[in-house]
């Protein structure tokens, strides 16, 4: 059976902020290309570039149209005459699904006078919608891999992907916070705070005051029987760093990746990874607590257990705009967001993550956050 690819080895693309779009069908075995030749106007430079990184580290051989004006629709009208002039008689297949209108209209006036197909990608279904109507649509099969699809949007992975796996001490020790969530609050902010301050020397000594803390006594002694750390007298030492930014809150981002590694069948996550350091143009790092890559799209999840209530503390309500932000600049408008917290929010912070399209998980929510991953995850009906 003759495949798509086989019948037209050009791809036609327009750029545009998103690159999902282009780079989902461009990646599909089913109709990979060979070549894609891009339309890119001066604004989508910068995109056309990692677009085209992605493509070529994959394999498929690019080229670069460059569009002085893309609000001049005679002007995009004579430049799509020319490729097609230039490559008459080669297969090509026009993705509409990018640029702004007039490229779309341009391009598809001049791919139906050239008797190219058209299709479009329809990111909400993952299917391909091909627009001569004589093909069913189709749906997409590749599923993007983290670091192609931060590549497509500018972003490098600024070390390896890290994946998680506590030993048994340390899982016994994160069953018991997840189950305990509440009872442990005020303690666990005790902790961060001297984890925290340990930072350089994995060594801290306790305030008269958190001496006489009955909570955090317990707790400490449940890292201490976890083997995260130890108490010589009224000085805590970490194991390890590892160790000390388990107790400096990495054990929710444990958790979070646990979780997410549990519903990776269920949900059909194609990759994922916690504590990411990614980099864009400027170098100035982003993290990234846990991420992962389902249906086509990047999911993140930024981790909580410091106060986000008290003075100097870190708002929740930043903490939501930020994710938000970093949301659709890293990866686009398809992009969906999750705190989990070890906190619970206010009513009006609540109602900001929800205007925000970020998904809250906190408190006791977190003992069922593979059940809450998949409410989120799967496509609403």
């Amino acid at each position: 059976m003759t495949t798509p690819a086989a019948i037209h080895p050009i791809q036609l693309m327009l750029v545009s902020e998103q690159a999902a779009p282009n780079l989902l069908p461009a990646l599909d075995p089913a109709i990979k290309p060979r070549e894609a030749v891009l339309l890119v106007s001066q604004k989508m430079a910068h995109r056309a570039q990692a677009l085209q990184a992605v493509l070529q580290e994959s394999g498929i051989k690019t080229q670069s149209v460059p569009l002085p004006d893309e609000h001049n629709m005679a002007a995009l009208e004579s430049i799509l005459m020319d490729v097609a002039t230039q490559r008459d008689g080669q297969a090509i297949a026009l993705n509409v699904t990018g640029g702004n209108k007039l490229m779309a209209l341009a391009a598809q006036a001049v791919a139906q006078a050239a008797g190219w197909p058209a299709f479009y990608v329809d990111v909400d279904t993952d299917q391909i919608i091909w627009l001569d109507k004589t093909r069913p649509a189709q749906a997409l099969t590749q599923q993007l891999r983290l670091r192609h699809y931060l590549r497509g949007y500018g972003f490098t992975l600024a070390e390896g992907i890290e994946r998680p796996q506590p030993n048994t001490a340390w899982q016994t020790l994160l069953q018991d916070l997840i189950i305990n969530v509440g009872s442990l609050e005020e303690a666990i902010g005790q902790l961060n705070h001297l984890s925290q301050e340990a930072q350089r020397s994995l060594r801290v000594t306790l305030s008269p005051r958190q001496r006489e803390h009955h909570g955090l006594d317990a707790l400490l002694r449940k890292f201490e029987q976890a083997q995260v750390l130890k108490r010589q007298g009224d000085t805590l030492v970490f194991a390890t760093e590892a160790a000390r930014s388990f107790a400096n809150g990495g054990w929710i981002e444990h958790h979070v990746y646990q979780s997410v590694s549990q519903v990776t069948g269920d949900l059909a996550i194609r990759d994922k990874a916690a504590n990411l350091q990614v980099l864009g143009d400027s170098g100035q790092p982003n993290e990234i607590d846990v991420a992962f890559m389902a249906r086509n799209r990047l999911f993140m999840v930024e981790c909580k257990t410091a106060r986000m209530n008290h003075e100097g503390d870190l708002k929740a309500n930043d903490t939501l705009y930020k994710l938000a932000e970093n949301c659709r600049r890293i990866g686009g408008l398809g992009t969906r967001g999750m705190l989990a917290t070890y906190r619970p929010l206010r009513e009006s912070e609540q109602r900001l993550a929800k205007a925000l399209n970020i998904e809250v998980v906190a408190g006791r929510d977190l003992n069922r956050l593979g059940e809450r991953l998949k409410q989120w995850v799967k496509p609403k009906a």
